[in-house]
């Protein structure tokens, strides 16, 4: 999801990279539970996300579209994101003592909280968001560490390769009609998403996910700048 603003607004001014130290360590959110409540259809997944609920919790896509995620159009692209509860308005692995019962598989975006992250040509960065969390008082702690991601410089080239294909079909939609936009947004859907995954663990991950990107901008006639 892009974000159109000033970042001097929104953070400390600083860009960071994993080896950093940064002031996001909320002391395990001990009796606060404030960024998994009102977050709308802001925590948006990636097919990693989805192998992890399904390693970790035993939910597939399917299962996962009973009721804890839900569909919708990010940048012209259909792509699913945690459902917040109705009743409760917050995440659906919210538990009732305000902790998340899916803690080990949880999303990318939910792993980095507070940090964002700000991409620039080859890369990204990431930055401290200032206004989001309302423990105010936050330890020091490596990136690297927060984050707590196996073999985090392969997964980071995986979140670049996968911004930047969303990217390169976000660019292409524009030159197509209705139906063929469509069939785009839902093959993307289809192949990275409700196809699922065979890897075991994160190092097959990536090597599937490679060759599944690789087939899909072939297949489309996408090809990488």
């Amino acid at each position: 999801m892009k974000r159109m603003i000033d970042l001097k607004e929104i953070s400390d001014g600083r860009l960071y990279s994993s080896g950093d130290m940064v002031k996001a360590d909320c002391h395990d959110c001990t009796g606060c539970s404030d960024c998994c409540r009102g977050m709308g259809s802001s925590i948006i997944l990636d097919p990693m996300d989805i192998w992890r609920f399904r390693r970790g919790i035993g939910k597939d896509f399917a299962a996962l579209m009973e009721g804890d995620i839900e569909l919708g159009v990010v940048d012209g692209m259909i792509l699913p994101n945690l459902k917040m509860d109705s009743g409760r308005d917050s995440c659906p692995f919210l538990d009732e003592n305000g902790r998340c019962s899916a803690h080990e598989s949880r999303p990318g975006i939910c792993r980095m909280f507070p940090l964002g992250r700000y991409y620039e040509e080859n890369g990204f960065k990431y930055f401290l968001q200032i206004h989001e969390c309302s423990r105010k008082e936050r330890g020091k702690v490596k990136i690297k560490k927060w984050l707590g991601i196996p073999n985090l410089k392969a997964y980071e080239n995986y979140i670049l390769e996968w911004h930047d294909f969303l990217n390169d079909c976000e660019e292409a939609l524009p030159g197509l009609d209705d139906k063929n936009a469509r069939i785009l947004t839902l093959y993307v859907l289809r192949r990275f998403y409700e196809n699922g995954w065979t890897a075991v663990d994160e190092n097959a991950f990536y090597e599937e996910f490679f060759a599944r990107l690789e087939e899909v901008r072939e297949k489309l006639g996408i090809t990488a700048d």
